[in-house]
């Protein structure tokens, strides 16, 4: 943890948990750096990372705390939620090998689920007074929700979805778990990504069977959709304006999206800030589900990590 940002690097792999890039244990480093109150934000990347690879490092790109990370196109979630301070809130970068296979990557989320569930637990012991939060993108959704059935009733607290690459049904099994019943959590979701939530639908076997959960919402899920233009003008009535969609198609608009950060870090940490609920008590209902926006045919390519 450098003297900027408050956050620590830590990988899922094969042996377990381990600071990313450090042969130091990882529980005397965590009770070290979990004095204070502030909450903890465990942030998940998706599909196409790899901690330590050269080119697909998550913590060179979205995770990184540099101003400039080494991939140009990255948008740094730290400074992007504004992670500072000792004794502030603290971050976590979770890396964990997602492939370049979507099926193989899926099925892996699963397995990074019950990591992540084994390090807020950890987490949990070491700190019980300061709530546990989760951002997550894509198939990094997936491992946030596989976690609920691992853990007991507020162990997470709250965590928000964006572009979630998940099917309805295993988010509704794992939503009725005790933890899932007891955190807060919020789906972003926008007509840009709607064909990457059909590309996920035909890629796994039983897609065909299931929609993906950024089509198919769950009654018992807040979501927010950044297409819909009431939304954003609730929104920005509330103090928090984000700007409308620029692009067609974009799997990554939900964290790259002007203003979204700012309420995102309100939901995570700010004390002040809206909970998903009363988040989306105070917004108008969204019309029909997302819509692709002029897309014609299926001639897309399955794009990398990054815009």
């Amino acid at each position: 943890m450098g003297p900027e940002m408050a956050v620590l690097r830590i990988n899922a792999g094969s042996a377990g948990l381990s600071l990313h890039d450090s042969p130091a244990p990882l529980t005397p480093v965590l009770t070290a750096a979990l004095d204070g109150h502030a909450p903890i934000v465990v942030m998940v990347h998706g599909f196409k990372f790899d901690p330590g690879h050269p080119e697909h490092c998550p913590h060179d790109h979205i995770l990184s705390c540099r101003l400039t990370p080494r991939n140009p196109r990255a948008l740094s979630w730290p400074r992007g939620l504004g992670l500072s301070g000792t004794g502030g809130p603290l971050g976590i970068a979770f890396g964990w090998r997602s492939g370049f296979r979507i099926g193989p990557a899926y099925h892996g989320a699963e397995a990074a689920g019950a990591a992540l569930a084994a390090l807020i637990l950890r987490l949990r012991r070491i700190a019980p007074h300061r709530p546990v939060r989760a951002i997550a993108h894509s198939l990094g959704a997936r491992v946030v929700l596989s976690a609920l059935p691992h853990l007991t009733a507020g162990d997470l607290d709250r965590a928000v979805l964006l572009s979630p690459a998940e099917f309805a049904g295993p988010a509704a099994a794992r939503l009725a778990s005790p933890a899932g019943r007891a955190a807060e959590l919020l789906a972003v979701t926008s007509g840009e990504n709607l064909v990457f939530d059909r590309l996920l639908e035909a890629a796994i076997p039983f897609g065909w069977r299931d929609r993906a959960l950024g089509r198919a919402g769950l009654p018992g899920l807040a979501t927010l959709r950044l297409d819909d233009a009431a939304t954003l003008t609730a929104l920005a009535r509330l103090g928090h304006p984000v700007a409308p969609p620029d692009r067609r198609v974009c799997h990554w608009s939900s964290y790259l999206r002007p203003g979204v950060f700012d309420l995102y870090r309100a939901l995570l940490l700010d004390t002040e800030g809206p909970s998903p609920a009363a988040l989306r008590a105070a917004l108008p209902a969204p019309g029909p589900g997302p819509r692709r926006r002029g897309v014609a045919g299926w001639s897309l390519p399955v794009a990398g990590n990054a815009p």
